[in-house]
């Protein structure tokens, strides 16, 4: 049962739709208020349909919200920065509650202040209408979070253990964060060195328990976006890609990748069709065998990071840093 509070944490995460027809607006939103062209619209359903019809990302959030709720004790919540219930919806069910207070944890650890942005913004709307005024304080980017990575080199140890151990010397781990367009990296964006620097820390734990038998890693950007740029000209995506990767691999000499998507916290789209399902077909045109990490989700990695991000923003309320 929800504690009452004057605190609260809310979680923030891309977000995704429950239902199939929903994503001709899920996809507007993420357009930037421009409708999908019907191609598009054709092959994200596609993908869906291919997982089985449904993305498990917003039930798995909720699970994360639930579990934080009872280990804090004070209310936590899950919104979708593109979808509903966003920010606002989610601060107003807080309002209501007696919450003034709001820690936000960006369920994307290497852009949180996009997220922090959002709900921010939804803030200043809320107080707009109603005259309330609701304080919020961000996490900033936590991808190099000890227990993160620590989870990370868990689940690749564990993967690894799935492999013959005489097959390690021919094996790449692939470490795999979203793609963004390059112009956004261009422009500044610290995406690209915060990814390979959280690579770089779980590659670090990795080798300080297995030692010289830690396979090579090398680290890509997935799931590059499907669509044309202004006036229809394309978007260059920040890479090497996976199908890169691959061919890297395989040029090495290598027989085995095994993808740790160090730039994911729970399973979506981009884990069940990009990877179990399209890069799969790409390993195999290739030669290679694949295997990858099972995701965090509502496991007790994500968990106890997470809470340990929150505790110090909730402080902050007490002590003036807010």
């Amino acid at each position: 049962m929800t504690v009452n509070h004057d605190r609260a944490v809310l979680l923030v995460s891309h977000g995704t739709v429950d239902e199939l027809d929903d994503l001709p607006a899920f996809l507007t939103n993420i357009r930037r208020g421009h409708a999908p062209p019907p191609e598009l619209l054709a092959e994200v359903r596609r993908r869906y349909e291919a997982i089985g019809g449904r993305s498990p990302l917003n039930a798995i959030c909720r699970d994360v919200a639930e579990a934080l709720e009872a280990r804090m004790g004070v209310p936590v919540r899950s919104a979708l920065r593109l979808f509903r219930p966003g920010p606002k919806e989610l601060l107003t069910e807080l309002v209501a509650m007696g919450v003034r207070k709001v820690a936000v944890l960006p369920l994307a650890q290497h852009s949180a202040y996009i997220y922090g942005e959002a709900t921010e913004k939804a803030a200043r709307e809320l107080e707009a209408d109603g005259g309330v005024h609701v304080d919020v304080v961000c996490a900033k980017n936590w991808g190099r979070e000890p227990q993160l990575t620590e989870a990370f080199a868990r689940g690749v140890r564990g993967a690894l253990e799935a492999i013959p151990r005489d097959a390690w010397g021919r094996t790449t781990i692939i470490m795999s964060a979203h793609s963004l367009p390059l112009a956004v990296v261009r422009g500044g964006d610290p995406y690209e060195a915060e990814v390979r620097a959280s690579a770089a820390a779980v590659a670090e734990a990795l080798a300080r328990v297995l030692g010289t038998s830690t396979p090579r890693h090398v680290v890509c950007f997935q799931s590059q976006g499907m669509s044309a740029g202004p006036g229809g000209r394309p978007v260059e995506w920040l890479g090497p890609g996976l199908e890169a990767a691959l061919d890297e691999t395989k040029a090495r000499g290598d027989s085995h990748v095994l993808i740790a998507p160090i730039g994911f916290l729970a399973d979506h789209v981009e884990i069940l069709y990009d990877l179990d399902i399209e890069a799969r077909a790409w390993a195999e045109a290739r030669g290679l065998s694949l295997s990858r990490t099972a995701s965090l989700n509502a496991t007790s990695g994500l968990l106890d990071t997470l809470e340990t991000i929150a505790k110090p923003l909730l402080a902050s309320f007490d002590d003036g840093r807010a």
